[in-house]
């Protein structure tokens, strides 16, 4: 590789900041030219770089299922989130629970989900999901019907900070909720989902 390791290290950390997305060691490689392009080895000593650079600073490299990103640490983000007027949306406690479900029981259709919840499913909750990005339909299930199998994106992982599914938390119990009073508040299977915002309203 003709560049130095500091311009390796410019080059990649201008790239995290600029994209607004995470970036995997592909994406990363393709910046370069053939002539230029480093080995894959390298672009990760220098992730590794960077993440030593970020020690106890407000921003941190963190390794998701989209790739790499650099994000506000969450000791600071508080104050951070006071340079924008409008609120992080919150959401309903059906909501996420709906989520919660989908992601520890994928693939999974609305029945199953209603069943497991003990109360029937508002469509505007999977389709606030879907545009949203944290679910798709990924098939049908081969029953009278065929409904639809719902799981979880790779969009759901990046927000929560996620590489796979397998990171989640155990599941304590889940089925708790059918014994659950239909008016009742029903538990979130998992306190990972508090980082998307449960409107306490």
């Amino acid at each position: 590789m003709s560049m130095t390791e500091s311009s390796l290290k410019a080059i990649v950390e201008a790239a995290l900041l600029a994209a607004g997305a995470p970036l995997s060691i592909e994406r990363i490689l393709e910046l370069f030219e053939a002539h230029e392009r480093p080995e894959r080895t390298e672009v990760l000593a220098t992730l590794q770089a960077l993440a030593m650079d970020y020690a106890g600073r407000g921003i941190e490299l963190v390794e998701v299922a989209g790739g790499y990103r650099v994000q506000v640490r969450a000791a600071v983000a508080p104050w951070v989130a006071r340079l924008w007027e409008e609120r992080p949306p919150r959401y309903s406690r059906a909501l996420l629970e709906t989520l919660a479900i989908i992601a520890y029981r994928q693939p999974v259709t609305r029945g199953e989900i209603e069943s497991i919840r003990g109360v029937s499913l508002n469509t505007s909750i999977l389709k606030t999901l879907s545009e949203r990005g944290w679910i798709r339909v990924v098939g049908h299930r081969d029953v009278p019907g065929r409904p639809a199998l719902y799981a979880t994106t790779r969009q759901f992982l990046d927000d929560l900070g996620l590489r796979t599914l397998a990171e989640l938390p155990p599941l304590s119990d889940l089925s708790s909720a059918h014994s659950a009073e239909p008016d009742a508040p029903r538990p979130i299977p998992s306190p990972v989902f508090a980082r998307i915002g449960e409107d306490q309203d």
